[in-house]
Formats: C-alpha cells, structure tokens, sequence
C-alpha cells in the first residue's frame, strides 16, 4: 500500500459534466491505498481461503428484477462486445450485452479464461465482491474524496492525474479507448481491454492506475451532483455548469463524513437517505460511485479518464471494465 499524506484539494470539476461539480473545498485525513487495483492473482488467493462466491456466479433473484421475465437467463455480468461500425452513442445496448456464465473467472462468459492474466485487474466483481475481500484483506474501500485526492498526486486541480496535456509530449499515460468507439480500438501500449496493472507511469503519489483501465469503486452512495458537506460550503470555489457533452449519469456523494457529531441514529438515518436517492426509477438497488474511468472510455463517448470524473453504479453490478482498490 502507498502512504497517502491528506490535506486539503479542490474536489470536482466544471469544465467536463454537469455531476462533477460543484468544485469545493474537501479535507482528507492520512490514509493507505493500494498500489494498484486488486488483480486476478489477488482475488483468485481470496476466494481460494474463503471460498467465497461472488454475486455474478449466483442465481439471479426475481426479486431484484421487477417486472422483468428473467427465466432465460443464467447468472453471469454484463459484456462489451465491439459493434462492426458507426453506431448511435446514446444507445449503450448496442455494446452491452448478458454474458451468461461471466465472472471474475471468465470475464467475457463461458469459454473465455484469465489465464495469462494474474496480473491484470480483476472485473466482474459487484460492490459487495469488493467489500467482501476488503473485510478479508483488513482494509475497506475508499471514499470518494480520499479516491480523488489520492488520483490527483498532489496537482490539486488539474485537468488530468498527471497534469494539463493528455499526452504530454506525446506519451499515453493511460489505459483508455484508442480509436473509435465502440468498433474501433487498435489497442493502448498494445492492450485492447485491460492492461497488467503498472503498464503505465505512477503518479505524484506513486500510485498505479489510477487513471483508466478499470473503473473502481468506492463507498459513497451516488447523487447527481456533489453533496458539499455543510462545514464547508461557505469555502465552495466555483457554481456547476451546463454539462457540456452527453453521457450517461455520474456520481458524487459526501464520501468523508462531515464532524458535526450527529448520533448513530442519526448516521444510519442519513445513510438510508442516501442509499434511497441513489436509486435508478423503478429500482431499489443503491448505485455506488465509480472513478477513474476505463479501457473503455473515449473522448467522443466518454471523456471520463480524470480524477474529477465520476459516474454510478447499481451495487449488484458486475462488468468487464469494473474493479477495485482497496484503503486503510
């Protein structure tokens, strides 16, 4: 694990989506996080001492899907599949499909394997997966603002983890989509998908892959903007604007809990709140904040490989550009 100092930063972003703002002062306390997000080989020795099953190789429950037939489905995660061309980009099912039989075995379903891959992050794992091997592990999942404070490698604000250029003289410093999306990818320092963690350059802090490869999550509920603690928001620094490009939604939530001191009662009540809002309509499952963006994102689609950049997930979701890290 990497030794993350704390401090004081400037969260968010008003320059890219609408969800990453508003930009406001947040204070993290020193913290631990992992070098890089957990791979195969790690979570493969997890499963092997506790047996444990992740959400993706179990029966579905009707339960969590009302009004929906799910008799012609088996358990499995959601698959990108490259489309033969040009498709409409508001239309993410055009690359998404069911893969029965996926998990953090087979990542694309039946027939596909991670040998040869221990050493590149782990996927198919829902929220409850990484919670579960961080209990195991003796860590927990990072907060939204410990996530992003940690990304930023100390260059408090800047666009990217690494500075202003994308490319800075020209290096890729990130697993990300290259070419045209989504039927088109000749591949990141020759990787199409994900990349064995440490491919690309650290950060300020030393950190691995923070940027790209695969989305992580972390333990805040989602909102569809910042939700500033009240001790802080006399200090907001800037006020959202219109999101400039189209996306699907993104997350946002407190993340490091605010010191006013509410009672247990008060904290579970809050956190049920949170848990509800987080909600797509028509679903009761909580969505969690994902950051760090993927193999996967494009500018053209999906211009989130920054540490500002947020987007959200239902918690019993499991796909294959979707890890995680653990803290301390």
């Amino acid at each position: 694990m990497i030794s993350i100092p704390g401090g004081t930063f400037r969260m968010g972003s008003v320059d890219f989506y609408a969800e990453e703002g508003p930009v406001h002062e947040r204070t993290v306390a020193p913290f631990e996080l992992d070098l890089h997000p957990v791979t195969n080989e790690q979570f493969a020795a997890f499963v092997a001492a506790t047996g444990y099953v992740t959400v993706a190789e179990r029966p579905l429950d009707p339960a969590d899907f009302p009004g929906a037939d799910i008799s012609d489905y088996s358990p499995g995660g959601l698959v990108f599949t490259p489309t033969p061309g040009p498709v409409d980009l508001r239309d993410w099912r055009q690359w998404w499909a069911w893969g029965e039989g996926a998990s953090w075995r087979r990542p694309f379903g039946a027939g596909s394997s991670i040998e040869g891959r221990e050493q590149h992050p782990v996927v198919q794992v829902s929220f409850e997966d990484a919670n579960a091997y961080a209990a195991w592990a003796g860590k927990r999942l990072p907060s939204e603002a410990e996530w992003e404070f940690a990304a930023r490698g100390g260059l408090d604000g800047a666009t990217y983890a690494w500075g202003e250029e994308l490319r800075p003289d020209g290096v890729l410093m990130a697993d990300t989509w290259q070419g045209s999306f989504p039927y088109r990818n000749t591949g990141a320092a020759g990787w199409v998908g994900t990349a064995p963690v440490g491919t690309f350059a650290p950060n300020g802090y030393g950190l691995l892959d923070c940027i790209g490869n695969v989305w992580e999550w972390t333990s805040d509920f989602y909102s569809t903007r910042h939700v500033v603690p009240a001790a802080v928001r006399p200090n907001l620094l800037a006020t959202p604007s219109a999101d400039t490009a189209s996306a699907p939604d993104a997350a946002g939530g407190c993340g490091d809990a605010c010191t006013c001191g509410p009672s247990d009662s008060g904290r579970a009540s809050a956190e049920q709140a949170a848990a509800a809002a987080s909600t797509e309509p028509g679903s009761a499952i909580p969505r969690r904040v994902l950051k760090g963006g993927s193999h996967l994102c494009a500018p053209e689609y999906c211009l989130r490989y920054r540490p500002a950049a947020r987007s959200p997930q239902a918690e019993d979701t499991a796909t294959t550009h979707i890890g995680f890290r653990c803290a301390r």
